[in-house]
């Protein structure tokens, strides 16, 4: 076994096997894989191993297309063919009009990466699959491309594969110890010995926090025991003479799919169980866990309901193994919070299914620093530090419990909600806030007491009530609480030049300036956005800068900030993200509220657009930015969480009579769109660089910064698409992210953001299209839920496009 290699990776499952074969296939050929035991020892081996193109986001289709077309050319290799049952197609059911409606969002969103679905009725589902009832059902999603593997074969196929581009893989050699170097790089100690890399990759499965635990880290993954049982031979299958397709059932949450001449049925039971909490017998390897066929009446009742056939036929073998679940149900794939060099490819509760494309984009981002895709959909940092263990089994357990069934947009569910809140939480519930969680925290979206929403991808029951709330901002005064926004104080007199080298625009240095800007990665396409305010010395502190951004990306831009600090750099960060919470307030009225509970001068020569001050509001130390993501004369007033309901009861109070009235988050959406204004990994993306997405003016091409050779070639090069400012018919939905942008009956554009601006009456979308229909005029069609609504490009910013209300 060599000492030294580039990279180890850490488990011999689907996505250690499928991680080492990408590294060599990105050009990293000296690379490892150690596993503690045998190749797909852990869950692999006992994997239902469906292969589906069926993904939420556009980034998990085009991950599952790659898988499907690897695992063909792999099992069309004639020195190593492995057992790949491709193109079967599979159907996802659904009894209801709002799950259809998901269906058609879906198949307009797979359309642009080029995957073809195709919604079908109840009878035809019936005739694609002859061995289902058609009883309370309406419909369903076909995938022609849908399938499955032998797991063993494929791990190993991807094994060889590596070995032959010249990795090495050690089986029966367990990992002991992780310790990192001054360098950054891993000491990686095994039985066998030590090995010096690079790069450490955990893929351990459900052993993941024992790797991660000797990193001191906590993964958000939680393991859940997961029961399928093989049927005799069905007679019906038998003589069917073609392979029945597979089979996925959100109204009684069971699969199937053809075993031989019968069915492999997997079960996903209201009442499941979680396991490993306590521990992992060191000796559970290839085992399983104990029947358990009671807990799961209830759904094989369901399946036999919608499979008469089933009720005929013999249990030939039961299988109730360990699989890993996440605290949102999708993979963590990708860096490992606060480390460098450390990555994870782990939570992969459809592992088989899509392994090879997490391994591919995973690949990608430890050689190249991205992955062809944006990929925040995956990245482990999506979620906060408050992500234990408790929370994560609750969460867990949610999601099993509702495998097959969709998020609607503006869905919320109650596993694990309330984790993180403000005083005001509760103040605001009473005024009838509706709440949803960002990055954990409770924000509010709208305040309609009483109001009973259904979640649906067309207007709701709260589109009204949104329209009010606008109202109140655009002619008199509103008031917001946005919790969990990221804050990292930076201090330090090299702050100033370490934030201009990774800013691709100007940084604001005078005191009292706030500005905004963006961040570039290596490849020139946009990392980060953030506004930053200068903040002179005070009793509160030394001079300082406030870098603020989106509640999200906490974990994210800390990295990225920490991970750019050059040594003897004079540079310190802080998060201040859990100790304040901002007000947002605005409209024609904020100013005069603002300067009934603040001394000093709010005039707007006095305080003007982009400045910064220190105050009391009452008497609640705050810091006011004169900022707006409304389009409205705003002011984002910060406060400590604990002088919170003080300051709240101030503007409450003196917003009595400017008739200020509070508002949520799906004001903030329809009154941003109205401005163009972009929302970090919706219409902020790694996939495309600043000219792309109408950002030029933040560019400063007379200063280095990171990214800006290659911002400069892609420049030249000239644009790839152009995000633009839609305006279309739908008058009984908006347009949601990923719909297709259609011209002529091809997919010319992709949506990412979409409201309905209640100033001026416009349903409103952003999105990336062809450069070529990118000019205002241009006309193009969204694909909405399987309706095709014409749609023109627009200038951006339709309200207010001068920026007059915020300056005056």
């Amino acid at each position: 076994m060599k000492t030294t290699t580039r990279a180890v990776v850490i488990g011999g499952g689907i996505a250690g096997c499928s991680t080492l074969y990408h590294l060599t296939q990105e050009g990293w050929t000296d690379v490892m894989l150690l596993e503690r035991d045998e190749l797909t020892s852990g869950t692999t081996w006992h994997s239902a191993a469906q292969v589906t193109n069926f993904g939420m986001t556009q980034t998990m289709v085009g991950l599952k297309s790659h898988s499907i077309a690897l695992y063909k050319e792999l099992s069309e290799d004639p020195e190593y063919p492995i057992t790949y049952h491709h193109a079967d197609g599979g159907i996802r059911l659904a009894n209801t009009g709002a799950q259809m409606d998901g269906y058609r969002h879906f198949a307009s969103m797979a359309r642009g990466m080029g995957v073809h679905f195709e919604i079908i009725d109840a009878q035809e589902c019936a005739r694609r699959h002859p061995l289902i009832s058609t009883d309370n059902l309406v419909g369903g999603l076909w995938d022609p491309l849908d399938g499955d593997i032998d797991p063993a074969q494929l791990c190993q196929a991807l094994a060889r594969r590596a070995r032959k581009a010249g990795a090495e893989v050690h089986r029966n050699t367990p990992v002991t110890a992780l310790r990192q170097l001054p360098d950054d790089s891993w000491i990686v100690t095994t039985p066998r010995g030590e090995i010096h890399t690079e790069v450490v990759v955990n893929a351990c499965g459900y052993r993941v926090n024992e790797v991660g635990a000797m990193m001191s880290v906590h993964h958000p993954v939680m393991s859940m025991e997961h029961q399928y049982f093989v049927t005799e031979e069905i007679p019906a299958i038998r003589d069917a003479g073609h392979r029945m397709p597979l089979l996925r059932c959100p109204i009684s949450d069971y699969y199937c799919r053809q075993d031989k001449t019968g069915l492999l049925i997997g079960f996903y039971e209201q009442d499941c169980r979680t396991w490993g909490m306590d521990g992992i017998d060191p000796n559970f390897t290839n085992a399983l866990c104990p029947d358990d066929l009671d807990r799961i009446m209830d759904v094989l009742e369901g399946a036999f309901a919608r499979m008469p056939a089933l009720r005929d036929a013999g249990i030939h073998t039961i299988v109730n193994g360990p699989i890993t679940y996440t605290i949102d149900g999708a993979p963590l794939v990708g860096p490992i919070p606060g480390k460098r060099n450390a990555y994870c490819i782990i939570g992969l509760r459809a592992g088989l299914g899509e392994g090879g494309g997490h391994g591919w984009l995973l690949a990608q981002q430890i050689v190249h620093g991205e992955a062809i895709y944006d990929t925040w959909a995956l990245d482990p940092r999506r979620y906060g530090p408050h992500t234990n263990v408790e929370l994560t089994a609750r969460m867990a357990v949610q999601e099993y419990q509702n495998e097959f069934r969709f998020h609607f947009p503006n869905e919320h569910r109650p596993a694990g909600r309330m984790a993180r809140t403000t005083p005001l939480t509760p103040i605001l519930r009473a005024e009838g806030a509706h709440f949803a969680p960002v990055n954990g925290w409770e924000r509010a979206e709208v305040f309609a007491p009483g109001l009973q929403v259904t979640p649906g991808f067309r207007f709701d029951e709260t589109h009204a009530t949104v329209a009010e709330e606008v109202q109140a901002v655009h002619t008199r005064a509103g008031l917001a609480e946005i919790n969990g926004f990221n804050r990292i104080e930076i201090t330090g007199r090299d702050r100033h030049a370490f934030l201009d080298r990774l800013c691709c625009g100007r940084v604001p240095r005078q005191a009292g300036r706030v500005g905004l800007g963006y961040l570039l990665n290596d490849h020139g396409c946009i990392k980060a956005e953030a506004t930053f305010a200068n903040l002179p010395a005070s009793d509160r502190g030394t001079d300082r800068v406030w870098y603020g951004s989106a509640a999200a990306s906490e974990r994210h831009d800390h990295d990225w900030l920490a991970g750019h600090m050059r040594p003897g750099e004079d540079v310190q960060l802080h998060s201040l993200t859990q100790d304040m919470s901002i007000f947002v307030l605005a409209g024609p009225g904020a100013r005069a509220i603002l300067s009934t509970v603040a001394r000093g001068d709010w005039s707007a020569s006095g305080f003007p657009w982009l400045s910064a001050r220190e105050c009391f509001i009452g008497y609640a130390p705050a810091t006011v930015l004169s900022v707006s993501f409304s389009g409205e004369l705003a002011y984002e007033v910060h406060v400590p969480n604990a002088s919170l309901m003080a300051a709240y009861s101030a503007l409450q109070e003196a917003g009595t009579a400017q008739g200020m009235r509070l508002f949520g988050s799906h004001a903030i959406e329809s009154m941003r769109l109205e401005k163009s204004f972009l929302h970090w990994k919706s219409d902020l993306l790694t996939e495309y660089d600043p000219y792309e997405t109408g950002l030029g003016r933040f560019v400063s091409t007379t200063k280095a910064f990171v990214g800006k050779e290659a911002l400069m070639r892609r420049r030249a090069k000239g644009p790839g698409r152009c995000l633009v400012t839609l305006r279309h018919g739908a008058t009984d939905r908006v347009a949601q992210p990923g719909a297709s942008m259609m011209r002529d009956g091809k997919v010319v554009g992709t949506v990412t953001s979409g409201a309905y601006g209640h100033r001026t009456g416009m349903n409103l979308a952003l999105g990336f299209v062809v450069p070529d229909l990118a000019a205002p005029g241009s006309r193009v069609e969204l694909d909405l839920l399987g309706d095709l609504i014409p749609a023109d490009v627009i200038p951006s910013s339709p309200f207010d496009p001068g920026m007059t209300r915020p300056r005056t």
